[in-house]
């Protein structure tokens, strides 16, 4: 039976010293990660998908990578608000997890959405930035007549306003909002091109790293040549 200690002892034997050298550049404690390719995780996560309490535990160790885990492997649909509340607290501002892990598994909440309205009214910019994703997230895996049309739109228009002026990941991540929206929701296409055009360069520092902002106006143009706008994805996990 599988236990935090043995999973832990197995990521640390598929650590890579070139993939925690990379993660520790994007900001995350080198004494709180072993740099475990996602590649090398997918085994290890296929062998214990659907343990829930495990999955709880293994993000609570703080480790990076079995925090990284726990998101492939518990349902999001069986957690509580508070837990994944917790878990926003939980991620150490580290936007590898808050702004991935934490979003795959609060999109799988059947009040998802509800929560990420929530995260986007936060004073602290994790859990704001963790709510524009959730929204992004929710946007580009639930039908359109599931969604609140209007209230995306107002969603949009207050990217707008503030984007440039908002936190450092809070702007990425309403940046972000606003190319999901064009991407996955064929009726706010139009509004979404907008929106995005009055946005135009979003300036967010991402470190020591060579990752930048994509430019909105190019990702959806990009999607919409492809013929791919409105096409929903399964799952945000991966």
């Amino acid at each position: 039976m599988a236990t935090v200690r043995s999973i832990l002892a197995e990521l640390k034997k598929a650590s890579d010293a070139q993939t925690k050298k990379t993660l520790v550049r994007h900001g995350v404690p080198a004494d709180k990660v072993y740099g475990v390719k996602v590649g090398s995780m997918k085994p290890i996560a296929r062998k214990i998908r659907g343990e829930q309490q495990l999955g709880l535990d293994l993000y609570d160790t703080g480790n990076r990578d079995a925090m990284y885990l726990a998101g492939l492997i518990v349902d999001g649909s069986k957690m509580q608000q508070r837990q994944l509340d917790a878990w926003v607290k939980k991620s150490g501002g580290y936007a590898g997890i808050s702004e991935s892990t934490v979003v795959w598994v609060a999109a799988e909440h059947p009040d998802a959405v509800a929560i990420a309205n929530t995260w986007i009214e936060s004073k602290d910019a994790t859990t704001a930035s963790a709510g524009w994703c959730l929204y992004a997230g929710c946007v580009a895996t639930r039908p359109d007549e599931m969604l609140d049309l209007e209230e995306i739109q107002a969603l949009m228009d207050r990217a707008v306003a503030s984007v440039h002026t908002a936190p450092n990941r809070v702007r990425y991540q309403m940046n972000n909002f606003v190319i999901s929206v064009g991407c996955y929701v064929e009726p706010l296409l139009k509004q979404a091109k907008a929106a995005a055009k009055l946005i135009g360069t979003v300036e967010v520092d991402m470190g020591d790293t060579a990752c930048k902002t994509p430019l909105a106006t190019d990702y959806i143009a990009k999607v919409e040549k492809m013929g791919r706008v409105g096409k929903k994805r399964k799952t945000l996990k991966c």
